[in-house]
Protein backbone atom coordinates (compact mmCIF):
# COMPACT_ATOMS: atom_id res chain seq x y z
CA UNK A 1 0.00 0.00 0.00
CA UNK A 2 2.77 2.50 1.19
CA UNK A 3 4.17 1.34 -2.63
CA UNK A 4 1.11 2.43 -4.45
CA UNK A 5 0.80 5.76 -2.38
CA UNK A 6 4.41 6.56 -3.41
CA UNK A 7 4.05 6.00 -7.44
CA UNK A 8 0.80 7.73 -6.93
CA UNK A 9 2.31 10.90 -5.27
CA UNK A 10 5.07 10.77 -7.82
CA UNK A 11 3.20 10.57 -10.90
CA UNK A 12 0.66 13.54 -9.45
CA UNK A 13 -2.40 11.12 -9.27
CA UNK A 14 -4.87 12.21 -6.55
CA UNK A 15 -8.12 11.13 -5.69
CA UNK A 16 -10.23 13.69 -4.32
CA UNK A 17 -13.41 15.43 -4.55
CA UNK A 18 -11.33 18.64 -5.15
CA UNK A 19 -9.49 17.71 -7.96
CA UNK A 20 -12.12 15.90 -9.68
CA UNK A 21 -15.62 18.03 -8.42
CA UNK A 22 -13.74 21.27 -8.79
CA UNK A 23 -10.49 21.47 -10.72
CA UNK A 24 -11.75 19.25 -13.13
CA UNK A 25 -15.35 20.04 -13.71
CA UNK A 26 -14.34 23.70 -13.37
CA UNK A 27 -11.33 23.28 -16.38
CA UNK A 28 -14.26 21.19 -18.44
CA UNK A 29 -16.83 23.82 -17.95
CA UNK A 30 -13.77 26.46 -19.45
CA UNK A 31 -13.59 24.27 -22.37
CA UNK A 32 -16.95 24.49 -23.17
CA UNK A 33 -17.17 28.18 -23.23
CA UNK A 34 -13.96 28.50 -25.36
CA UNK A 35 -15.87 26.15 -27.81
CA UNK A 36 -19.32 25.11 -28.08
CA UNK A 37 -20.46 28.66 -26.57
CA UNK A 38 -18.55 31.02 -28.29
CA UNK A 39 -19.46 28.76 -31.31
CA UNK A 40 -22.94 29.51 -30.26
CA UNK A 41 -22.62 33.11 -30.18
CA UNK A 42 -20.10 33.43 -33.28
CA UNK A 43 -23.13 31.33 -35.13
CA UNK A 44 -25.65 33.78 -33.83
CA UNK A 45 -23.98 37.00 -34.87
CA UNK A 46 -23.36 35.20 -38.26
CA UNK A 47 -26.82 34.79 -38.73
CA UNK A 48 -28.46 37.59 -37.69
CA UNK A 49 -25.61 40.52 -39.26
CA UNK A 50 -25.10 37.98 -42.35
CA UNK A 51 -21.97 37.18 -42.00
CA UNK A 52 -21.60 33.86 -43.59
CA UNK A 53 -17.41 33.52 -42.15
CA UNK A 54 -18.59 34.24 -38.50
CA UNK A 55 -21.78 30.87 -39.19
CA UNK A 56 -18.61 29.04 -40.30
CA UNK A 57 -16.11 29.95 -37.88
CA UNK A 58 -18.75 29.14 -34.71
CA UNK A 59 -19.76 25.60 -36.48
CA UNK A 60 -16.14 25.11 -36.37
CA UNK A 61 -15.47 26.01 -32.32
CA UNK A 62 -18.86 24.28 -31.97
CA UNK A 63 -17.40 20.95 -33.12
CA UNK A 64 -14.42 20.71 -31.33
CA UNK A 65 -16.60 20.78 -27.81
CA UNK A 66 -15.45 17.76 -26.64
CA UNK A 67 -11.62 17.82 -27.60
CA UNK A 68 -11.44 21.27 -25.99
CA UNK A 69 -13.31 19.43 -22.66
CA UNK A 70 -11.28 16.97 -22.49
CA UNK A 71 -7.94 18.71 -23.05
CA UNK A 72 -9.20 21.19 -20.23
CA UNK A 73 -9.90 18.31 -17.69
CA UNK A 74 -6.23 16.93 -18.51
CA UNK A 75 -4.45 20.93 -18.02
CA UNK A 76 -6.39 20.68 -14.37
CA UNK A 77 -5.10 17.36 -13.61
CA UNK A 78 -1.24 18.21 -14.91
CA UNK A 79 -1.09 15.54 -17.69
CA UNK A 80 1.98 15.14 -19.33
CA UNK A 81 2.50 16.48 -23.05
CA UNK A 82 2.17 13.64 -24.35
CA UNK A 83 -1.45 12.21 -22.60
CA UNK A 84 -2.95 15.47 -22.74
CA UNK A 85 -2.65 16.26 -26.89
CA UNK A 86 -4.14 12.31 -26.54
CA UNK A 87 -7.11 13.83 -24.66
CA UNK A 88 -8.30 15.31 -27.61
CA UNK A 89 -9.09 11.91 -29.52
CA UNK A 90 -10.87 10.90 -25.87
CA UNK A 91 -13.05 13.84 -25.65
CA UNK A 92 -14.03 13.67 -29.51
CA UNK A 93 -15.12 9.79 -28.86
CA UNK A 94 -16.84 10.34 -25.14
CA UNK A 95 -19.08 13.52 -26.58
CA UNK A 96 -20.22 11.83 -29.36
CA UNK A 97 -21.14 8.53 -28.13
CA UNK A 98 -22.75 10.12 -24.73
CA UNK A 99 -25.01 12.84 -26.75
CA UNK A 100 -28.55 11.49 -26.20
CA UNK A 101 -31.08 12.11 -29.00
CA UNK A 102 -34.08 14.00 -27.15
CA UNK A 103 -37.34 15.13 -28.89
CA UNK A 104 -36.55 18.19 -30.54
CA UNK A 105 -33.31 16.31 -31.80
CA UNK A 106 -31.32 17.92 -29.45
CA UNK A 107 -28.19 16.19 -27.77
CA UNK A 108 -27.45 16.03 -24.09
CA UNK A 109 -25.04 14.11 -21.70
CA UNK A 110 -21.76 14.31 -23.74
CA UNK A 111 -20.31 16.60 -21.20
CA UNK A 112 -21.03 14.45 -18.19
CA UNK A 113 -19.84 11.41 -20.67
CA UNK A 114 -16.36 13.31 -21.42
CA UNK A 115 -16.09 15.02 -17.68
CA UNK A 116 -16.07 11.01 -16.54
CA UNK A 117 -13.90 9.36 -19.32
CA UNK A 118 -11.39 12.07 -19.27
CA UNK A 119 -10.71 11.98 -15.73
CA UNK A 120 -10.00 8.10 -16.34
CA UNK A 121 -8.14 8.05 -19.56
CA UNK A 122 -5.82 10.66 -17.97
CA UNK A 123 -5.06 9.24 -14.90
CA UNK A 124 -4.44 6.25 -16.85
CA UNK A 125 -2.01 8.12 -19.44
CA UNK A 126 -0.32 9.93 -16.49
CA UNK A 127 0.30 6.60 -14.65
CA UNK A 128 2.88 4.63 -17.52
CA UNK A 129 4.34 8.11 -18.73
CA UNK A 130 7.50 7.83 -18.99
CA UNK A 131 7.61 4.12 -17.81
CA UNK A 132 8.95 3.14 -21.04
CA UNK A 133 11.32 3.55 -23.37
CA UNK A 134 8.95 3.71 -25.98
CA UNK A 135 6.80 6.34 -23.89
CA UNK A 136 6.13 7.83 -27.60
CA UNK A 137 3.72 4.98 -28.46
CA UNK A 138 2.95 3.62 -24.73
CA UNK A 139 1.22 6.79 -23.21
CA UNK A 140 -0.81 7.92 -26.36
CA UNK A 141 -2.21 4.30 -27.05
CA UNK A 142 -2.87 3.64 -23.70
CA UNK A 143 -4.58 6.93 -22.71
CA UNK A 144 -6.80 6.51 -26.33
CA UNK A 145 -7.46 3.12 -25.73
CA UNK A 146 -8.71 3.15 -22.30
CA UNK A 147 -10.92 6.42 -23.67
CA UNK A 148 -12.64 5.51 -26.47
CA UNK A 149 -12.95 2.40 -25.04
CA UNK A 150 -14.93 3.48 -22.30
CA UNK A 151 -16.32 5.96 -24.33
CA UNK A 152 -17.86 2.82 -26.40
CA UNK A 153 -18.68 0.91 -23.29
CA UNK A 154 -20.06 4.07 -20.50
CA UNK A 155 -21.00 6.68 -22.73
CA UNK A 156 -24.14 5.91 -23.76
CA UNK A 157 -25.33 5.02 -20.61
CA UNK A 158 -23.91 7.94 -19.03
CA UNK A 159 -25.53 10.38 -21.73
CA UNK A 160 -28.77 8.41 -21.22
CA UNK A 161 -28.55 8.78 -17.27
CA UNK A 162 -28.13 12.77 -17.68
CA UNK A 163 -30.90 13.01 -20.26
CA UNK A 164 -33.09 11.91 -17.97
CA UNK A 165 -32.20 13.78 -15.06
CA UNK A 166 -32.37 17.07 -17.13
CA UNK A 167 -36.04 15.89 -17.84
CA UNK A 168 -37.24 14.99 -14.57
CA UNK A 169 -36.02 18.68 -13.62
CA UNK A 170 -37.77 20.07 -17.14
CA UNK A 171 -40.62 18.10 -16.63
CA UNK A 172 -41.34 18.85 -13.40
CA UNK A 173 -40.30 22.85 -13.58
CA UNK A 174 -43.26 22.96 -16.51
CA UNK A 175 -45.65 20.53 -14.10
CA UNK A 176 -44.68 22.84 -11.24
CA UNK A 177 -43.34 26.62 -12.63
CA UNK A 178 -43.55 28.10 -8.74
CA UNK A 179 -41.86 25.55 -6.90
CA UNK A 180 -39.56 24.18 -8.96
CA UNK A 181 -38.89 27.95 -10.35
CA UNK A 182 -37.91 28.41 -6.58
CA UNK A 183 -35.92 25.30 -6.15
CA UNK A 184 -33.79 25.27 -9.46
CA UNK A 185 -33.14 29.05 -9.43
CA UNK A 186 -31.59 29.01 -5.80
CA UNK A 187 -29.61 25.96 -6.28
CA UNK A 188 -28.21 26.41 -9.21
CA UNK A 189 -27.83 30.10 -7.92
CA UNK A 190 -25.57 28.61 -5.14
CA UNK A 191 -23.64 26.23 -7.75
CA UNK A 192 -22.87 29.63 -9.26
CA UNK A 193 -20.90 31.51 -6.18
CA UNK A 194 -19.30 28.08 -5.29
CA UNK A 195 -16.07 26.88 -6.34
CA UNK A 196 -17.55 24.10 -8.90
CA UNK A 197 -19.11 25.12 -12.26
CA UNK A 198 -22.71 25.59 -12.43
CA UNK A 199 -22.51 25.69 -16.71
CA UNK A 200 -21.03 22.60 -16.62
CA UNK A 201 -23.94 21.10 -14.48
CA UNK A 202 -26.25 22.83 -17.14
CA UNK A 203 -24.44 21.29 -19.81
CA UNK A 204 -24.22 17.94 -18.83
CA UNK A 205 -28.17 17.93 -17.57
CA UNK A 206 -28.89 20.09 -20.88
CA UNK A 207 -30.90 22.08 -18.61
CA UNK A 208 -33.40 23.79 -20.97
CA UNK A 209 -36.62 24.97 -21.71
CA UNK A 210 -38.11 26.66 -18.69
CA UNK A 211 -35.94 24.87 -16.19
CA UNK A 212 -33.27 26.53 -17.91
CA UNK A 213 -34.67 30.01 -17.47
CA UNK A 214 -34.86 29.81 -14.01
CA UNK A 215 -31.42 28.62 -13.64
CA UNK A 216 -30.19 31.69 -15.66
CA UNK A 217 -32.28 33.96 -13.01
CA UNK A 218 -30.35 32.42 -10.36
CA UNK A 219 -27.01 32.62 -11.20
CA UNK A 220 -27.79 36.33 -11.91
CA UNK A 221 -29.40 37.54 -8.98
CA UNK A 222 -25.95 36.41 -7.41
CA UNK A 223 -23.58 37.84 -10.08
CA UNK A 224 -25.47 41.09 -9.97
CA UNK A 225 -26.72 40.99 -6.78
CA UNK A 226 -23.28 40.88 -4.88
CA UNK A 227 -22.03 43.35 -7.13
CA UNK A 228 -24.46 45.51 -6.56
CA UNK A 229 -24.76 44.55 -2.93
CA UNK A 230 -21.15 45.02 -2.43
CA UNK A 231 -20.55 48.34 -4.57
CA UNK A 232 -20.17 50.61 -1.28
CA UNK A 233 -16.92 48.45 -0.73
CA UNK A 234 -15.78 47.74 -4.23
CA UNK A 235 -16.57 50.45 -6.18
CA UNK A 236 -16.58 50.35 -10.15
CA UNK A 237 -13.82 47.68 -9.97
CA UNK A 238 -16.01 45.54 -7.94
CA UNK A 239 -19.35 45.76 -10.30
CA UNK A 240 -17.39 44.73 -13.62
CA UNK A 241 -15.35 41.93 -12.11
CA UNK A 242 -18.61 40.07 -10.19
CA UNK A 243 -21.16 41.52 -12.64
CA UNK A 244 -19.79 40.57 -15.82
CA UNK A 245 -17.04 37.79 -14.71
CA UNK A 246 -18.01 35.90 -11.28
CA UNK A 247 -20.03 35.99 -8.01
CA UNK A 248 -16.86 33.19 -7.33
CA UNK A 249 -15.54 36.06 -6.00
CA UNK A 250 -17.17 36.05 -2.64
CA UNK A 251 -16.14 32.90 -1.74
CA UNK A 252 -13.61 34.22 0.82
CA UNK A 253 -16.28 36.35 2.72
CA UNK A 254 -19.03 34.29 2.51
CA UNK A 255 -16.60 31.71 4.66
CA UNK A 256 -15.97 34.05 7.16
CA UNK A 257 -19.36 35.65 6.62
CA UNK A 258 -22.25 33.12 5.64
CA UNK A 259 -25.24 35.68 5.94
CA UNK A 260 -23.96 37.94 3.58
CA UNK A 261 -25.04 35.35 0.87
CA UNK A 262 -28.90 35.66 2.38
CA UNK A 263 -29.74 38.82 0.16
CA UNK A 264 -28.41 37.22 -2.92
CA UNK A 265 -30.44 34.09 -2.23
CA UNK A 266 -33.50 35.26 -1.54
CA UNK A 267 -33.43 37.44 -4.45
CA UNK A 268 -33.10 34.44 -6.88
CA UNK A 269 -35.97 32.69 -4.71
CA UNK A 270 -38.15 35.77 -6.47
CA UNK A 271 -37.09 36.36 -9.60
CA UNK A 272 -36.78 31.97 -10.62
CA UNK A 273 -40.57 31.68 -10.30
CA UNK A 274 -41.31 35.02 -11.99
CA UNK A 275 -39.55 33.70 -14.85
CA UNK A 276 -40.86 30.70 -14.93
CA UNK A 277 -44.71 31.97 -13.90
CA UNK A 278 -44.71 35.29 -15.03
CA UNK A 279 -42.29 36.15 -18.31
CA UNK A 280 -42.30 32.47 -19.10
CA UNK A 281 -38.53 33.17 -19.56
CA UNK A 282 -37.04 30.00 -21.55
CA UNK A 283 -33.78 29.15 -22.33
CA UNK A 284 -33.15 27.08 -25.52
CA UNK A 285 -29.98 28.04 -26.63
CA UNK A 286 -28.27 25.86 -29.43
CA UNK A 287 -25.17 25.09 -26.83
CA UNK A 288 -27.52 22.58 -25.01
CA UNK A 289 -27.54 23.74 -21.57
CA UNK A 290 -24.22 25.73 -21.02
CA UNK A 291 -25.51 29.27 -21.04
CA UNK A 292 -28.16 28.28 -18.41
CA UNK A 293 -25.66 28.26 -15.93
CA UNK A 294 -23.39 31.43 -17.06
CA UNK A 295 -25.17 34.25 -15.92
CA UNK A 296 -23.75 37.93 -16.60
CA UNK A 297 -20.56 36.19 -16.92
CA UNK A 298 -19.66 38.10 -20.49
CA UNK A 299 -23.54 38.51 -20.88
CA UNK A 300 -23.66 34.87 -21.88
CA UNK A 301 -26.97 33.98 -20.11
CA UNK A 302 -29.04 37.19 -21.79
CA UNK A 303 -26.67 35.95 -25.02
CA UNK A 304 -27.91 32.31 -24.52
CA UNK A 305 -31.92 33.51 -24.20
CA UNK A 306 -31.32 35.28 -27.11
CA UNK A 307 -30.06 32.79 -29.43
CA UNK A 308 -33.04 30.46 -28.33
CA UNK A 309 -35.15 33.00 -29.22
CA UNK A 310 -33.81 33.00 -32.60
CA UNK A 311 -33.53 29.19 -32.80
CA UNK A 312 -37.31 28.82 -31.78
CA UNK A 313 -38.16 31.84 -34.37
CA UNK A 314 -36.08 30.05 -37.69
CA UNK A 315 -38.18 26.47 -36.27
CA UNK A 316 -41.39 28.12 -36.24
CA UNK A 317 -41.69 27.34 -32.10
CA UNK A 318 -41.78 30.80 -31.41
CA UNK A 319 -43.93 33.81 -34.01
CA UNK A 320 -41.79 36.24 -33.17
CA UNK A 321 -39.63 37.99 -30.68
CA UNK A 322 -42.01 40.00 -28.60
CA UNK A 323 -41.60 43.18 -25.96
CA UNK A 324 -42.46 41.60 -23.31
CA UNK A 325 -39.41 39.24 -23.96
CA UNK A 326 -37.37 41.96 -23.61
CA UNK A 327 -38.65 43.34 -20.76
CA UNK A 328 -38.45 39.77 -19.12
CA UNK A 329 -35.04 38.98 -19.71
CA UNK A 330 -33.89 42.85 -18.80
CA UNK A 331 -35.69 42.66 -15.40
CA UNK A 332 -35.01 38.61 -14.37
CA UNK A 333 -31.03 38.97 -15.71
CA UNK A 334 -30.44 42.69 -14.71
CA UNK A 335 -33.22 45.08 -13.05
CA UNK A 336 -34.20 42.78 -10.48
CA UNK A 337 -31.31 41.09 -9.29
CA UNK A 338 -29.87 44.87 -8.70
CA UNK A 339 -32.90 46.12 -7.57
CA UNK A 340 -33.69 43.51 -4.71
CA UNK A 341 -29.98 42.26 -3.81
CA UNK A 342 -29.40 46.23 -2.70
CA UNK A 343 -32.92 46.56 -0.43
CA UNK A 344 -32.29 43.57 0.87
CA UNK A 345 -28.55 43.97 1.52
CA UNK A 346 -29.53 47.50 3.04
CA UNK A 347 -32.24 45.76 5.79
CA UNK A 348 -29.62 43.11 6.77
CA UNK A 349 -26.65 45.72 6.96
CA UNK A 350 -29.32 47.20 9.21
CA UNK A 351 -29.83 44.39 11.24
CA UNK A 352 -26.01 43.90 11.80
CA UNK A 353 -26.29 40.31 9.79
CA UNK A 354 -23.91 42.42 6.85
CA UNK A 355 -20.95 45.04 8.50
CA UNK A 356 -19.59 47.30 6.78
CA UNK A 357 -16.25 45.41 5.10
CA UNK A 358 -17.89 42.09 5.47
CA UNK A 359 -18.48 41.96 0.89
CA UNK A 360 -14.59 43.73 0.71
CA UNK A 361 -12.67 42.00 -2.21
CA UNK A 362 -9.51 40.93 -1.64
CA UNK A 363 -7.10 43.24 -3.92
Amino acid sequence: MDRLRAFLKRKDIEISAQRYGIGALGAMAQGLFCSLLIGTILDTLGKQLGIDALVTVGGYASAMSGPAMAVAIGYALHCPPMVLFSLATVGYAANALGSVTLEGGKGAGGPLAVLFIAIIAAEFGKAVSKETKIDILVTPLVTILVGVGLSAWWAPALGTAASSVGNIIMWATELQPFLMGIVVSVVIGIALTLPISSAAICAALSLTGLAGGAAVAGCCANMVGFAVMSFRENRWGGLVSQGLGTSMLQMGNIVRNPRIWTPVILTSAITGPLATCLFQLQMNDPAGGVASGMGTCGLVGPIGVYAGWVADVASGVKSAITVWDWAGMLLICLVLPAVLSWAFGLFFRRIGWIKEGDLKLEE
